[in-house]
């Protein structure tokens, strides 16, 4: 998806904390429960691995790429977007969030922007401890969307998704589909720790979906980008599908087990974002406690 070369891109949504070291401090409370088995992770990982993983990282301090990038200088228009990843990041974030503060105003509520942090290997926020392990995740705490780049390669080289730009796109519009559930106060409302196709985790979860779709069928309104081509749109649910339950689970343990699904399986995550794309409307996205 082609942004507009001219477009003025707003780096100050995205921090950019690549390059840095990080401690090996951890906080596994509410914070990162709460991200594990509700929000994200959209590696579709079991949660009770997932903090053994994170919990056995026995190393003292990470170090990621010595190479940092000036996102408010290298990023500023449309046409740096379509020539740099990390600027690329920056306007997607800019089209999302510029959709959603529309979005709430026509409902008379006000959006509060949420920034995206990227990080290259480990880093810390409000809900602890996360390293490019975990996958993109958004923490209702600090209201921030956490994203190490490399996950992008691990999509396509580990879970077999085709990648490309809208892919990419997909991941970010679902994280902030977390950060619009987190403002209408769903999240508050999701905590039961429920698994299984018809669980309230999976409902979330593809409530985000849906929510993505309606944010790509909006997407041109915002300035930022090209109208998507079906070859974009096809990117983006290709990956929903490459990080549906069922598929990650027969690949990595070679049988499906639904009772234990957090995400949903590749059919309902592609059908979540195809109902949000088709209507571009947030009605469509209903679910339990849906308030908007």
């Amino acid at each position: 998806m082609p942004f507009n070369d001219k477009s003025r891109l707003d780096p100050s949504q995205v921090q950019d904390r690549r390059g840095r070291s990080v401690g090996r401090t951890m906080a596994v409370g509410g914070g990162i429960g709460l991200i594990i088995l509700v929000v994200s992770l959209l590696l579709g990982a079991n949660p009770g691995d997932l903090l053994g993983m994170i919990a056995n990282d026995s190393s003292s301090g990470i170090q990621g790429t010595s190479e940092t990038s000036d996102l408010q200088t290298a990023c500023q228009t449309g046409a740096d977007a379509n020539s740099r990843a990390d600027c690329r990041i920056v306007g997607y974030v800019n089209s999302i969030q510029d959709f959603w503060t529309d979005e709430f105003a026509a409902q008379n509520a006000q959006y509060t922007p949420a920034q995206t942090v990227l990080y290259s290997g480990s880093t810390e926020g409000a809900c602890g401890y996360a390293s490019g392990a975990s996958g993109p995740f958004y923490c209702p705490s600090d209201q921030m969307v956490y994203l190490d780049l490399a996950f992008f390669e691990e999509l396509t080289t580990r879970f077999g998704a085709q990648g490309g730009p809208f892919a990419e796109a997909y991941v970010l519009a679902h994280e902030y589909g977390h950060h619009v559930q987190n403002l209408f106060g769903l999240l508050d409302r999701s905590g039961d720790n429920s698994t299984g196709p018809k669980s309230m985790s999976v409902n979330i979860e593809l409530q985000a979906d849906c929510l993505a779709g309606v944010w790509a069928y909006h997407a041109a309104e915002t300035g930022y980008l090209m109208t998507p081509s079906k070859e974009e749109i096809a990117q983006s649910l290709d990956a929903a599908s490459a990080v549906g339950d069922d598929r990650i689970q027969r690949e990595t343990q070679g049988y499906v087990s639904p009772e234990s699904w957090t995400h949903g399986s590749s059919e309902q995550r592609r059908d979540a974002f195809i109902d949000g794309y088709q209507s571009g409307d947030i009605n469509s996205c209903e679910s339990p406690g849906w308030t908007g």
